[in-house]
């Protein structure tokens, strides 16, 4: 199948203005920064979004205040339209989060997942082709409660496909309450701005928003939006937006927490290596300066030597 399937107006965007109004379509939005390409995307094909901000997910209530007023203060610039959803914790513990403390209880803290593998048999490396896909990784890190790795490719392939069935049952939650609000206020389609993250599961997320369109009988307008990762990026750090540095629940903190912890070690162990392996040199270096150095205060001592020896004969005239 295609990587993305653009929700294209029936009319350019650059319009006369006796022309209908842009097509308006519903855009479900985990923060502001991963809006901006999409709905500069959408725009230029001639879609009018309004933003969905459904994020019961997000994990503390804090957090969920924050992402929503970076994304409004964004908003009120762009002149994008923004509804907020039910923020209901409750509901995300009693699906997503009760299969994530299964999955935690036996497998531990699950780091270092970016993306969906088996995305590269669906769409290549390059999920959309030129030179703009992001190759995504094929590392993956189980870590139990004392921080070991176990050896057993068996376990991360376990560990992996439980912490898909919690992202997919967060999905699932999240477009169910998104496709409902596009029905009932005259929406014809839904899309999501999850996909512009490379450590998402963009394969489940497109299953999941085209399940809940089709559930409540409209478009599922579907993008993959990672090649425009970086461009999203380098605007909102640009603009001084809030980033957020874990997904939003508190499974997703733990692990982004895990995995900086296992680059800043991964750091220092590179930096230890590379004082080891050249120990040889800075040692021979070493020798060779204070090598140098005894010379010059031989050298030194000599002519001080000899000046006192000269001063004697001096006075001795």
């Amino acid at each position: 199948p295609p990587a993305s399937t653009p929700c294209r107006a029936p009319w350019p965007a650059s319009r006369p203005p006796s022309l209908p109004p842009l097509e308006r379509i519903l855009l479900h939005a985990c923060c502001g920064p991963c809006s901006l390409e999409p709905v500069r995307i959408l725009r230029s094909e001639g879609v009018e979004p309004v933003v969905f901000y459904a994020n019961s997910n997000i994990h503390p209530a804090e957090e969920y205040a924050r992402r929503l007023a970076t994304l409004r203060e964004w908003a009120a610039d762009a002149d994008v339209e923004v509804v907020e959803g039910a923020y209901d914790p409750e509901a995300w513990e009693a699906t997503a989060g009760r299969i994530g403390d299964a999955a935690e209880a036996k497998f531990g803290v699950i780091a270092n997942e970016e993306g969906d593998l088996e995305e590269e048999a669906l769409f290549g490396a390059n999920p959309v082709g030129g030179d703009l896909g992001r190759p995504l990784s094929s590392k993956s890190t189980v870590l139990d409660e004392g921080g070991a790795s176990p050896a057993p490719t068996e376990g991360r392939t376990a560990a992996r496909r439980a912490r898909e069935a919690r992202c997919r049952a967060c999905y699932r939650l999240r477009f169910e309450e998104a496709a409902r609000y596009a029905r009932e206020h005259g929406f014809a389609a839904l899309g999501t701005t999850l996909s512009v993250s490379p450590y998402q599961y963009t394969r489940i997320i497109r299953e999941e928003l085209e399940r809940a369109c089709a559930r409540e009988g409209i478009k599922a307008c579907f993008a993959d939006y990672r090649p425009f990762y970086d461009e999203a990026t380098r605007r909102s750090r640009e603009g001084g937006m809030y980033r957020q540095n874990y997904c939003g629940c508190r499974f997703s903190g733990a692990e982004a927490a895990a995995e900086r912890e296992e680059r800043r070690a991964a750091r220092r162990a590179a930096r230890e290596a590379e004082l080891a392996a050249h120990a040889d040199e800075r040692a021979a270096a070493e020798a060779e300066r204070a090598r140098t150095r005894a010379e010059k205060q031989a050298y030194a001592d000599k002519q001080a030597k000899k000046r006192a020896i000269l001063k004697a004969l001096r006075e001795q005239q």
